[in-house]
């Protein structure tokens, strides 16, 4: 199953893009990058989190009206890597030999906003945890993944200057990629240096912004592409969907809460269904929504020992030169975070890498790339994607 086109708008600060525009934009793009037409595509699959019912409707819809299936999907965080999923599954199967993802986001200013207070969180069960744990009072999301970061510096050594340098990578990649909605390069020191949302644990640049944005993949069958005569230079080797399991709230753990055990379960997966190596692996798109989860995630993806990832960052790994380039697009800490594209923008990159396209951040000589996309609450997928 191959991925025979991808397509991305620019990512910007919020009031910076309508969704209406830039989904259409970026299924443009992604179609235009396969070289098929919109009549082609079988079934859509939209990924979106803040929206009305059917918006995945009005986007694909200014592609064209031709009646096919479209699914709305939102799986929080993971939304557009979910959709990704569904759509692989459906070529696989023999359903159909030509989809369409596209992912998208408008979002507004500050931290997440509960959509709705006349009924059940789905996140009780999180705060539950959250509140044995911790005595904060931050946005959820600040609460979670800044208290896992506290307990990876208390169990293993982790310092605050640890996450600076970690941050200070993001900007250095994002640079390079025109895509990104923050491009500025930013020193360990401006780092520590910014406004503080946790002292000691997190500065405002360790957080993901709210973004605005859309990004689109055309998925084929290998028949498809014959008789198109298609790009399959790209496809998907292997992928995995885990979501929470008893351990994520039993255990009375920050860092399993945000997904540790199941990003490991996930990518076990992929490796065994593929007999790829987290060794050999040269570059990995993954969920860095905070810098904390970024550093928990070298250790989950197998990317260097538990524990490790302090000496990891310290021997540059994490970057050009080093063993295993992550985000390089800048990652959701620079290139941005509208929650129902991400996952499509990481295959967008993840893509571009595979065919020697991304210009100044490419990452040379590969053969398999690793996507990690979370959506607490939970769903994780990784996905191995292989130039053929």
């Amino acid at each position: 199953m191959f991925v025979a086109g991808v397509g991305m708008v620019p990512f910007t600060k919020p009031g910076g893009g309508l969704y209406e525009v830039m989904g259409p934009e970026a299924i443009k793009l992604a179609l235009e990058d396969a070289g098929v037409g919109y009549e082609s595509v079988e079934q859509a699959y939209a990924s979106y989190v803040y929206g009305n019912s059917c918006s995945g409707q009005r986007v694909v819809y200014g592609a064209g009206l031709t009646g096919i299936p479209i699914f709305n999907l939102n799986n929080n965080c993971s939304s557009g890597s979910s959709a990704l999923f569904l759509a692989r599954q459906a070529i696989e199967s023999g359903a159909l030999e030509c989809a369409l993802v596209v992912g998208f986001e408008q979002m507004n200013p500050g931290p997440l906003a509960e959509g709705y207070t006349d009924r059940a969180n789905p996140f009780d069960d999180f705060d539950k945890v959250a509140d044995d744990l911790i005595q904060i009072d931050l946005p959820p999301a600040v609460r979670y993944f800044g208290a896992a970061g506290v307990e990876h510096m208390e169990r293993y050594g982790t310092t605050f200057s640890d996450f600076a340098k970690v941050r200070a990578k993001a900007s250095r990649h994002a640079a390079n990629n025109p895509l990104s909605v923050f491009r500025t390069i930013m020193t360990e020191e401006d780092v520590l240096n910014a406004p503080v949302l946790w002292p000691g644990v997190m500065t405002r640049p360790m957080a993901c912004p709210p973004t605005c944005g859309a990004a689109a993949a055309i998925l084929v069958s290998g028949d498809f592409a014959k008789r198109h005569n298609l790009d399959t230079h790209v496809r998907i080797a292997a992928q995995s969907m885990t979501t929470d399991i008893p351990a994520t709230f039993e255990s009375r753990d920050m860092i399993h809460l945000v997904g540790y055990e199941l990003s490991q379960r996930a990518a076990a997966n992929v490796y065994e269904q593929s007999g790829v190596d987290p060794k050999d692996l040269k570059v990995v798109e993954l969920h860095d929504c905070f810098v904390q989860n970024e550093v928990l995630t070298y250790e989950a993806l197998g990317l260097c020992p538990e524990g490790g990832a302090q000496q990891f960052i310290a021997d540059g790994d994490n970057t050009f030169g080093g063993r295993v380039v992550t985000n390089p697009s800048g990652g959701l800490l620079s290139k941005g975070h509208p929650l129902g594209a991400t996952g499509v923008a990481q295959c967008f990159e993840l893509t571009q890498q595979l065919r020697g396209k991304a210009g100044d951040r490419q990452v040379e000589n590969l053969r398999h790339a690793l996507q990690h996309n979370l959506g607490l609450g939970g769903a994780i997928v990784v996905t191995l994607y292989e130039r053929v």
